[in-house]
Protein backbone atom coordinates (compact mmCIF):
# COMPACT_ATOMS: atom_id res chain seq x y z
CA UNK A 1 0.00 0.00 0.00
CA UNK A 2 1.43 3.39 -0.98
CA UNK A 3 2.20 6.16 1.50
CA UNK A 4 -0.32 8.44 -0.21
CA UNK A 5 -3.20 5.99 0.23
CA UNK A 6 -2.31 5.40 3.87
CA UNK A 7 -2.20 9.16 4.48
CA UNK A 8 -5.57 9.90 2.89
CA UNK A 9 -7.34 6.92 4.43
CA UNK A 10 -5.93 7.76 7.87
CA UNK A 11 -6.98 11.39 7.50
CA UNK A 12 -10.57 10.40 6.68
CA UNK A 13 -10.77 7.45 9.10
CA UNK A 14 -12.26 9.00 12.24
CA UNK A 15 -12.34 7.43 15.68
CA UNK A 16 -15.87 7.14 17.09
CA UNK A 17 -15.97 8.33 20.70
CA UNK A 18 -19.74 8.23 21.26
CA UNK A 19 -22.91 7.85 19.19
CA UNK A 20 -22.58 11.32 17.59
CA UNK A 21 -19.02 12.17 18.56
CA UNK A 22 -15.89 11.54 16.48
CA UNK A 23 -12.19 12.41 16.63
CA UNK A 24 -9.88 13.15 13.69
CA UNK A 25 -6.15 13.78 13.46
CA UNK A 26 -3.98 15.87 11.16
CA UNK A 27 -1.05 14.51 9.13
CA UNK A 28 2.48 15.50 10.09
CA UNK A 29 3.23 18.52 7.90
CA UNK A 30 4.97 21.87 8.20
CA UNK A 31 1.66 23.74 7.80
CA UNK A 32 0.87 26.30 10.48
CA UNK A 33 -2.86 25.56 10.35
CA UNK A 34 -5.10 22.67 9.36
CA UNK A 35 -5.85 22.45 5.61
CA UNK A 36 -9.47 23.47 5.04
CA UNK A 37 -10.22 20.51 2.80
CA UNK A 38 -9.18 18.17 5.61
CA UNK A 39 -11.81 19.59 7.97
CA UNK A 40 -14.48 19.44 5.24
CA UNK A 41 -13.63 15.82 4.42
CA UNK A 42 -13.48 14.69 8.05
CA UNK A 43 -16.73 16.45 8.95
CA UNK A 44 -18.40 14.79 5.97
CA UNK A 45 -17.17 11.38 7.15
CA UNK A 46 -18.67 12.08 10.59
CA UNK A 47 -22.01 13.01 9.00
CA UNK A 48 -21.98 9.95 6.71
CA UNK A 49 -21.38 7.65 9.69
CA UNK A 50 -24.81 8.65 11.05
CA UNK A 51 -26.85 8.10 7.84
CA UNK A 52 -27.72 4.77 6.20
CA UNK A 53 -28.86 4.12 2.63
CA UNK A 54 -28.41 7.71 1.41
CA UNK A 55 -25.51 9.67 -0.04
CA UNK A 56 -24.73 13.37 0.38
CA UNK A 57 -26.01 15.71 -2.33
CA UNK A 58 -24.88 19.04 -0.86
CA UNK A 59 -22.85 20.66 1.88
CA UNK A 60 -22.54 24.22 3.17
CA UNK A 61 -19.87 25.18 5.66
CA UNK A 62 -18.03 28.03 7.39
CA UNK A 63 -14.42 28.20 8.54
CA UNK A 64 -14.63 29.94 11.92
CA UNK A 65 -11.11 29.72 13.42
CA UNK A 66 -7.79 28.35 12.13
CA UNK A 67 -7.31 24.70 13.07
CA UNK A 68 -4.31 23.60 15.15
CA UNK A 69 -2.59 20.66 13.37
CA UNK A 70 -0.83 19.59 16.57
CA UNK A 71 -3.97 18.37 18.39
CA UNK A 72 -6.98 16.19 17.41
CA UNK A 73 -10.23 17.70 16.16
CA UNK A 74 -13.53 16.66 17.79
CA UNK A 75 -16.56 16.41 15.46
CA UNK A 76 -20.00 16.65 17.07
CA UNK A 77 -22.91 15.53 14.85
CA UNK A 78 -26.48 16.77 15.27
CA UNK A 79 -29.20 14.70 13.58
CA UNK A 80 -31.54 17.44 12.42
CA UNK A 81 -33.82 15.50 10.10
CA UNK A 82 -34.57 12.04 8.71
CA UNK A 83 -37.44 12.40 6.24
CA UNK A 84 -38.78 10.15 3.49
CA UNK A 85 -36.39 11.56 0.88
CA UNK A 86 -33.88 13.73 2.73
CA UNK A 87 -31.69 13.57 5.84
CA UNK A 88 -29.88 16.59 7.32
CA UNK A 89 -26.87 16.67 9.60
CA UNK A 90 -25.03 19.53 11.25
CA UNK A 91 -21.42 18.91 12.30
CA UNK A 92 -19.33 21.18 14.50
CA UNK A 93 -15.55 20.81 14.63
CA UNK A 94 -14.10 21.66 18.05
CA UNK A 95 -10.59 22.41 19.33
CA UNK A 96 -9.53 23.96 22.66
CA UNK A 97 -13.23 24.09 23.60
CA UNK A 98 -14.09 26.36 20.65
CA UNK A 99 -15.94 25.75 17.39
CA UNK A 100 -13.44 26.12 14.55
CA UNK A 101 -15.72 24.94 11.72
CA UNK A 102 -19.41 24.25 11.06
CA UNK A 103 -21.02 22.29 8.23
CA UNK A 104 -24.52 21.31 7.15
CA UNK A 105 -24.71 18.16 5.00
CA UNK A 106 -27.88 17.08 3.21
CA UNK A 107 -28.48 13.47 2.09
CA UNK A 108 -30.97 12.37 -0.58
CA UNK A 109 -32.48 9.02 -1.51
CA UNK A 110 -31.87 8.39 -5.24
CA UNK A 111 -34.94 9.00 -7.41
CA UNK A 112 -35.97 9.33 -11.05
CA UNK A 113 -36.43 12.81 -12.56
CA UNK A 114 -37.96 14.31 -15.68
CA UNK A 115 -35.13 16.85 -15.80
CA UNK A 116 -31.52 16.03 -16.63
CA UNK A 117 -29.12 18.62 -18.07
CA UNK A 118 -25.63 19.99 -17.42
CA UNK A 119 -23.10 22.55 -18.64
CA UNK A 120 -20.57 21.47 -21.24
CA UNK A 121 -17.05 20.60 -20.15
CA UNK A 122 -14.33 23.07 -21.24
CA UNK A 123 -11.97 21.95 -23.99
CA UNK A 124 -8.55 21.56 -22.34
CA UNK A 125 -5.56 19.22 -22.79
CA UNK A 126 -6.02 15.82 -21.11
CA UNK A 127 -3.97 14.97 -18.00
CA UNK A 128 -1.73 12.69 -20.06
CA UNK A 129 -0.41 15.80 -21.82
CA UNK A 130 0.39 17.50 -18.51
CA UNK A 131 2.71 14.96 -16.88
CA UNK A 132 5.99 16.09 -15.38
CA UNK A 133 7.75 14.64 -18.42
CA UNK A 134 5.57 16.59 -20.86
CA UNK A 135 5.77 19.82 -18.86
CA UNK A 136 9.57 19.47 -18.62
CA UNK A 137 9.74 19.87 -22.41
CA UNK A 138 8.48 23.44 -22.07
CA UNK A 139 11.23 26.10 -21.78
CA UNK A 140 9.56 27.65 -18.73
CA UNK A 141 9.81 24.47 -16.67
CA UNK A 142 13.53 24.97 -15.96
CA UNK A 143 12.63 28.13 -14.08
CA UNK A 144 9.51 26.71 -12.42
CA UNK A 145 9.14 27.61 -8.73
CA UNK A 146 9.64 24.83 -6.21
CA UNK A 147 5.98 24.93 -5.07
CA UNK A 148 4.86 24.06 -8.62
CA UNK A 149 7.37 21.24 -8.93
CA UNK A 150 5.79 19.81 -5.78
CA UNK A 151 2.54 19.27 -7.71
CA UNK A 152 4.26 16.47 -9.62
CA UNK A 153 5.79 14.68 -6.63
CA UNK A 154 4.31 11.32 -5.60
CA UNK A 155 3.93 11.77 -1.83
CA UNK A 156 0.80 13.95 -1.95
CA UNK A 157 -2.66 12.54 -1.10
CA UNK A 158 -4.06 14.42 -4.13
CA UNK A 159 -2.39 14.62 -7.55
CA UNK A 160 -2.72 18.00 -9.27
CA UNK A 161 -1.97 18.80 -12.90
CA UNK A 162 -2.56 22.51 -13.64
CA UNK A 163 -3.45 23.43 -17.23
CA UNK A 164 -2.52 27.14 -17.35
CA UNK A 165 1.11 26.98 -16.19
CA UNK A 166 1.89 30.47 -17.47
CA UNK A 167 -0.03 32.04 -14.59
CA UNK A 168 2.73 30.93 -12.22
CA UNK A 169 5.10 33.19 -14.16
CA UNK A 170 2.99 36.33 -14.09
CA UNK A 171 0.62 35.63 -17.01
CA UNK A 172 -2.76 37.27 -16.41
CA UNK A 173 -5.93 35.24 -17.06
CA UNK A 174 -8.34 38.08 -17.89
CA UNK A 175 -11.57 36.18 -17.12
CA UNK A 176 -10.04 34.25 -14.22
CA UNK A 177 -10.95 30.88 -15.77
CA UNK A 178 -8.40 28.25 -14.80
CA UNK A 179 -8.37 24.44 -14.94
CA UNK A 180 -6.69 21.73 -12.87
CA UNK A 181 -6.88 17.95 -13.28
CA UNK A 182 -7.20 16.25 -9.87
CA UNK A 183 -7.41 12.74 -8.43
CA UNK A 184 -6.37 10.86 -5.31
CA UNK A 185 -2.78 9.67 -5.55
CA UNK A 186 -3.75 6.02 -4.97
CA UNK A 187 -6.77 3.80 -5.49
CA UNK A 188 -9.60 4.00 -2.93
CA UNK A 189 -12.02 1.29 -1.75
CA UNK A 190 -15.33 0.94 -3.64
CA UNK A 191 -17.34 3.12 -1.24
CA UNK A 192 -19.26 5.96 -2.96
CA UNK A 193 -19.48 7.99 0.26
CA UNK A 194 -15.70 7.77 0.75
CA UNK A 195 -15.13 9.03 -2.81
CA UNK A 196 -17.42 12.00 -2.06
CA UNK A 197 -15.49 12.78 1.13
CA UNK A 198 -12.20 12.50 -0.78
CA UNK A 199 -13.43 14.89 -3.48
CA UNK A 200 -14.66 17.31 -0.80
CA UNK A 201 -11.13 17.16 0.67
CA UNK A 202 -9.62 17.93 -2.75
CA UNK A 203 -12.16 20.65 -3.61
CA UNK A 204 -10.45 23.21 -1.37
CA UNK A 205 -7.21 23.00 -3.38
CA UNK A 206 -6.46 25.98 -5.65
CA UNK A 207 -9.94 27.57 -5.62
CA UNK A 208 -8.71 31.01 -4.56
CA UNK A 209 -6.11 30.80 -7.36
CA UNK A 210 -8.90 31.86 -9.73
CA UNK A 211 -8.92 35.28 -8.03
CA UNK A 212 -5.14 35.70 -8.27
CA UNK A 213 -5.05 34.54 -11.91
CA UNK A 214 -6.78 37.76 -13.03
CA UNK A 215 -3.77 39.72 -11.71
CA UNK A 216 -0.96 37.42 -12.78
CA UNK A 217 -0.30 36.53 -9.15
CA UNK A 218 -0.51 33.38 -7.03
CA UNK A 219 -1.50 32.50 -3.49
CA UNK A 220 2.15 31.66 -2.84
CA UNK A 221 2.99 35.36 -3.12
CA UNK A 222 4.44 36.25 0.30
CA UNK A 223 2.55 39.55 0.19
CA UNK A 224 -0.77 37.68 0.30
CA UNK A 225 -2.79 36.52 3.33
CA UNK A 226 -5.34 34.12 1.80
CA UNK A 227 -7.94 32.20 3.84
CA UNK A 228 -11.12 30.31 2.98
CA UNK A 229 -14.21 31.81 4.65
CA UNK A 230 -16.97 29.47 3.52
CA UNK A 231 -17.46 26.56 1.13
CA UNK A 232 -20.43 24.97 -0.61
CA UNK A 233 -20.55 21.84 -2.74
CA UNK A 234 -23.20 19.95 -4.69
CA UNK A 235 -22.86 16.37 -5.92
CA UNK A 236 -24.65 15.62 -9.19
CA UNK A 237 -23.60 12.27 -10.66
CA UNK A 238 -21.54 9.19 -9.65
CA UNK A 239 -17.74 9.35 -9.97
CA UNK A 240 -14.53 7.93 -8.59
CA UNK A 241 -12.15 10.32 -6.85
CA UNK A 242 -9.20 8.06 -7.74
CA UNK A 243 -9.73 8.71 -11.47
CA UNK A 244 -8.86 12.00 -13.20
CA UNK A 245 -11.42 14.80 -12.83
CA UNK A 246 -11.23 18.26 -14.39
CA UNK A 247 -11.70 21.09 -11.90
CA UNK A 248 -12.78 24.17 -13.92
CA UNK A 249 -12.67 27.33 -11.80
CA UNK A 250 -13.46 31.02 -12.18
CA UNK A 251 -13.88 34.14 -10.04
CA UNK A 252 -16.84 36.41 -10.89
CA UNK A 253 -16.15 39.00 -8.20
CA UNK A 254 -13.64 40.37 -5.69
CA UNK A 255 -14.02 43.40 -3.45
CA UNK A 256 -13.40 44.66 0.08
CA UNK A 257 -10.79 42.02 0.92
CA UNK A 258 -12.99 39.11 -0.20
CA UNK A 259 -13.20 37.14 -3.44
CA UNK A 260 -15.82 34.73 -4.77
CA UNK A 261 -14.80 31.61 -6.69
CA UNK A 262 -16.78 28.87 -8.43
CA UNK A 263 -15.84 25.41 -9.62
CA UNK A 264 -17.31 22.73 -11.88
CA UNK A 265 -15.89 19.20 -11.69
CA UNK A 266 -16.09 16.93 -14.76
CA UNK A 267 -15.17 13.35 -15.62
CA UNK A 268 -12.93 13.09 -18.73
CA UNK A 269 -15.97 12.05 -20.81
CA UNK A 270 -17.60 15.43 -20.06
CA UNK A 271 -19.97 14.30 -17.29
CA UNK A 272 -20.52 17.05 -14.70
CA UNK A 273 -20.20 15.35 -11.29
CA UNK A 274 -20.04 18.25 -8.82
CA UNK A 275 -20.22 22.03 -8.40
CA UNK A 276 -18.40 24.17 -5.84
CA UNK A 277 -18.54 27.76 -4.58
CA UNK A 278 -16.27 29.47 -2.09
CA UNK A 279 -15.65 32.95 -0.74
CA UNK A 280 -12.19 33.68 0.59
CA UNK A 281 -10.33 36.45 2.37
CA UNK A 282 -7.68 37.83 -0.02
CA UNK A 283 -5.73 40.51 1.78
CA UNK A 284 -2.28 41.94 1.19
CA UNK A 285 0.11 42.23 4.11
CA UNK A 286 0.59 45.80 5.30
Amino acid sequence: MSKSLIDLISILDLEQLEVNLFRGNSPKTSWQRVFGGQVIGQAMVAACRTVEGRLPHSLHCYFILPGDPQIPIIYQVERLRDGKSYSTRRVTAIQHGNAIFSIMVSFHAEEESAFDHQDKMPDVPPPEKLTAEEVAKQPLFKEMPEFIRRYYESDRPIELRPVELGRYFGQKIEDGRIHVWIKTAAKLPDDPALHMCALAYASDFSLLDAIMARYGRTLFDKRMMPASLDHAMWFHRPFRADEWLLYAQDSPNARSGRGLTRGSIFKPDGTLVASVAQEGSVRERR
